[in-house]
This record gives structure tokens, C-alpha cells and sequence, in this order.
């Protein structure tokens, strides 16, 4: 049996799957295939076809710091599935690529484990988390990881990687498209019950007071500079309202962008284009997006 029909017989390999619903920008084309991970097997298969057929390859976690070109991705999407969505809470916490961050969060302090309770904030997946270090409220995925568990689809190897050595700072790592997580190690303390899930509560009150909810968003688009908000600065400019068809500056949080009805990812690039120039001009500062584009922009 072939890779290909290894896939289709599992029902993991799709063509031409809209991506547009796999992120929270609800936009962007096809991929030219979509492959659902479920086991190291299904990557080695994957990578296969992507070789023969000299495709790109793109991990996908949540899609919630991606927006995909209108005309898609002609290459291969690679994204974790419910065979590595376990996890087992304990001083050394385990979780695989696909485990939501909010529900780790609530998973530790339902079981007495604080230190990832800031994860409740970040609505992506542990893949990501590690890939992109994610954080928020004064904390980040650097903090509190022990080692992830990693495929090297080049050599098709599995390793596993200590936090150390994988170069972790404000949202980067040195993780490339050709490595693919299976599995992260976090440390946790333990944390009454009540007091865990009160800092949970607090975190999601302040989303709902702060950013925009009931909106197709992928949370902040700029990575702050140093001793700066992103946010703050866009704020200060008069910016917020500001927009590109149907996209725009959130009135909320001036770091967030919002697509309407008929948005489309080109609407959502300009924006971020005329925004940096914008503050670039009138402040000097080259703001960094921390979204991803995915596809041909041009």
C-alpha cells in the first residue's frame, strides 16, 4: 500500500480543503492537500508525497496567527488530530500537539496544578504554543516548558528537545516547518483548586473587558516592541476604526484586527501594511507582525 492510500484508507489526506475554517480569520483558499496527524506513520507518509510531489509543507495548530491567501496554499498542511490531543496533569504535565491551551489550563487546576493558568488567555494549541512561545498576562510558554517531543520530517526521526535548546524567546523558537510537535512536557506547582481556577476567571473577565469577542480575529497582530504595546501605539496614532475592506482596527484593542462580511486575506494584509507604514512614519518603529501569511500575497 502506497502512502497516499495508507492516508485515504485512514480518512487522513484531503484535497483541495478550504482552509478558511481551520483559523479564526475564517478566511483564505485551499490547501492543496490536508493531511490529519494522528501518529508519527501518518508524517512519514506525508512528508513522502510532499517529496514526490515537491509540495511545501506547513504545520497547522488552531489557525489562530495564521490568515491564509484567497488563493490558498498549494502545498501540504500538516495538522495535529485527536491521536495526539492526550494529556495526563501532574508535577510534570504531558500534552500532545493538538490539547486547546484553554483546556490544559482548566485541566491542571482542576487537578490542584497552578503555572499554566495564563493559558487560558491563548486560544491555539500546545503545537503552536511551543512553535510560537506563546504568552500573555506577564507569562510565557518558555516558563513553564520542560521539553517537547519533536518529528524531523527531513530525517523522519523523533526526538525529544529540552526547552533549552530550542531557542525560545518573545513568541519565536527555533522550530522549523519541518518540525512537526507530537508532545510537550510543562512543569506545574501545586495550587489549591479554588485559587487556580479564580486566576482563571480573572483572565478570561479581563478578555471580555479588553479585546473584542464575537469577532473573526487572530488576537494580537503586532508583536510589541520593546518597552512598548503594539497596541498603545496604534491607539495613540488614532488608528483604531481604521480600514481595508471589510477588515479593520478594532475600536476595543487597537492591536487586534476584525474581518466583516465579504473580507477577504488581502484586505487583512493591507491593513497591516498601511498600519506599519503608518506608525513607521510618524514614530520610527518597524511594528513586527506576529501573524503568519500563508500563500501568494502578491
Amino acid at each position: 500500500m502506497t502512502a497516499s492510500e495508507r492516508l485515504r484508507a485512514a480518512g487522513r489526506l484531503g484535497e483541495n480543503v478550504a482552509l478558511g475554517p481551520l483559523t479564526s480569520f475564517r478566511l483564505g483558499g485551499p490547501a492543496r492537500y490536508l493531511v490529519t496527524i494522528d501518529a508519527e506513520q501518518d508524517l512519514r507518509d506525508a512528508f513522502e508525497i510532499a517529496t514526490r510531489e515537491g509540495l511545501s509543507v506547513l504545520p497547522l495548530g488552531r489557525g489562530s496567527n495564521v490568515v491564509v491567501a484567497d488563493a490558498g496554499f498549494p502545498g501540504m498542511v500538516l495538522q495535529a488530530g485527536s491521536g495526539l490531543s492526550h494529556r495526563s496533569i501532574g508535577e510534570a504535565t504531558v500534552a500532545g500537539a493538538a490539547v486547546p491551551l484553554p483546556l490544559l489550563a482548566r485541566d491542571a487546576a482542576r487537578a490542584g496544578r497552578g503555572g499554566l493558568e495564563f493559558y487560558t488567555g491563548i486560544p491555539g494549541s500546545v503545537g503552536g504554543a511551543i512553535r510560537m512561545n506563546a504568552g500573555c498576562h506577564g507569562s510565557e510558554t518558555s516558563d513553564v516548558l520542560i521539553s517537547v517531543r519533536v518529528f524531523d520530517l527531513e530525517t523522519s526521526t523523533v526526538g525529544d528537545r529540552p526547552a533549552a535548546d530550542l531557542d525560545l524567546a518573545y513568541r519565536h523558537s527555533n522550530l522549523g516547518d519541518f518540525d512537526f510537535v507530537l508532545e510537550a512536557r510543562f512543569a506545574t506547582v501545586k495550587r489549591p483548586v479554588a485559587e487556580a481556577e479564580r486566576v482563571i476567571r480573572d483572565i478570561a473577565r479581563w478578555r471580555r473587558q479588553h479585546q473584542p469577542g464575537g469577532t473573526f480575529n487572530a488576537g494580537s497582530v503586532f508583536k510589541n516592541p520593546e518597552g512598548e504595546a503594539a497596541g498603545r501605539i496604534i491607539d495613540r496614532l488614532g488608528l483604531k476604526g481604521l480600514e481595508s475592506g471589510a477588515v479593520r482596527v478594532s475600536r476595543r484593542h487597537a492591536n487586534f484586527f476584525e474581518a466583516g462580511e465579504g473580507a477577504t486575506a488581502r484586505d487583512v494584509r493591507s491593513l497591516v501594511l498601511e498600519v506599519q507604514r503608518r506608525v513607521r512614519d510618524e514614530t520610527g518603529i518597524d511594528l513586527e507582525p506576529e501573524i503568519r501569511f500563508v500563500g501568494d500575497f502578491s
